[in-house]
């Protein structure tokens, strides 16, 4: 979505622009120099890195933070540990490593997938035509991410057979660990939408989606391959 043109009619109606750049980072993209008012980020994910710690983070002007201080933080209390603050803050380090490394093994692993006959169709952004088509919203970030999402050949149950099969990957929620991840959104992140919802958001019984890890890509291809053929 291109995020200037949207904080530009935003604004002409007088609503604030909320952009959530967990995927992206700032390594990648910064919505508040496209003319976003507040940037969230699940901190859980890429700007720790490395899944043991738990966090989020919301970057505004000094107006916007203090009316969020003064809503959500005085109703809900959502402070951060200091122990998890150290966590995020440690893997900050190694973030702009650790977003190339996600990026290039993400490439490859897309790449490969379009090549397997059991694999049907691949989303990752790399391929995306309509990034092709408008240079602006292309221009809007200078990398792309660690996560893509795949259709095997069937249904559900070749989704669950290759999911059961897999050896080095681990089959979980959640996304930008040091270790590759995946998942059924169907059957765990969005089995509680109804069937129809899901399917009307492209969310179909064999979508699989990969986190791909900072492990050696061969040995990511290797494992993925080994699993569709069991299938």
């Amino acid at each position: 979505m291109d995020i200037r043109k949207v904080a530009e009619v935003a604004s002409e109606h007088g609503a604030k622009t909320i952009v959530d750049n967990t995927f992206l980072t700032p390594y990648y993209q910064k919505p508040l120099e496209l003319g976003a008012d507040v940037v969230v980020h699940s901190a859980t994910k890429n700007l720790n890195g490395h899944g043991d710690a738990l966090g989020g983070v919301v970057v505004s002007s000094y107006e916007d933070a203090i009316s969020i201080r003064k809503g959500v933080l005085r109703d809900m209390g959502a402070a951060l540990s200091p122990f998890n603050a150290f966590l995020i803050l440690r893997g900050l380090r190694t973030l702009a490593l650790r977003m190339e490394r996600h990026t290039q093994n993400a490439t490859e692993l897309a790449t490969f997938l379009k090549a397997q006959k059991l694999v049907k169709r691949v989303f990752y952004p790399k391929f995306d035509r309509n990034l092709e088509r408008n240079p602006d919203l292309k221009a809007q970030m200078s990398g792309y991410v660690g996560v893509l999402a795949f259709e095997i050949g069937g249904g559900v149950d070749e989704a669950i057979a290759f999911l059961n099969n897999l050896k080095l990957c681990t089959v979980a929620v959640s996304l930008g660990d040091t270790a590759t991840l995946i998942e059924h959104p169907g059957l765990m992140t969005h089995a509680v939408v109804p069937k129809e919802e899901r399917e009307l958001l492209g969310i179909t019984d064999n979508l699989i989606r990969v986190s791909v890890g900072l492990e050696d890509a061969v040995d990511i291809k290797a494992d993925i391959k080994q699993a569709l053929d069991a299938v």
